[in-house]
């Protein structure tokens, strides 16, 4: 169990170093990526750009 929490950890620190890099490029901005404002807070749901770089990862997993 100790190994997931660590994998799901270094995960989410990739995906912040990548972030600004990945919003450059365009993602965090396709149609369907879901911006609202709830509760005096702004949410974001990134549904197209998960989508998009899941394939990405998988066909990057299935050539190697």
């Amino acid at each position: 169990m100790i190994r997931w929490m660590i994998v799901i950890f270094l995960a989410l620190v990739l995906i912040s170093w990548f972030t600004p890099l990945l919003q450059k490029l365009g993602f965090g901005k396709l149609p369907g990526d879901l911006r609202f404002r709830a509760f005096g807070r702004e949410w974001f749901l990134p549904v197209t750009t998960t989508l998009l770089l899941s394939g990405a990862a998988s066909l990057i997993q299935r050539l190697l």
